[in-house]
């Protein structure tokens, strides 16, 4: 299947706990189907103390699944569908709202 989100894309999440936020993904594992977004899904890790170095408390992203996200369109600033159309004889992503070319 098509990767419909990608790297770098603005994106809102749609459910869960996060619901509403907005971030860029940083990372996406399509074998497991979810995405690393920056400052949502974020909790603190506990770190132990080492040799020379405190014990802190770390905020840390977790990954969130790809089916509650959804793409903000460049153009309106509203989360959009994404479609996939020809164009020149290459494959580009689309938003279903208002028709404008994503990336391409």
């Amino acid at each position: 299947m098509a990767a419909k989100l990608k790297s770098g894309d603005r994106v809102v999440v749609i459910s869960g706990r996060d619901k509403g936020a907005q971030g860029v993904i940083r990372s996406v594992d399509t074998r497991r189907g979810r995405a690393i977004v920056t400052d949502v899904a974020v909790t603190l890790r506990h770190v132990k103390p080492r040799s020379g170095q405190k014990g802190e408390r770390r905020a840390e992203e977790n990954s969130v699944d790809l089916s509650n996200l959804m793409l903000v369109d460049p153009t309106t600033s509203q989360r959009t569908r994404v479609g996939f159309r020809i164009q020149e004889g290459k494959k580009v992503r689309f938003s279903k709202s208002t028709g404008e070319v994503i990336d391409g």
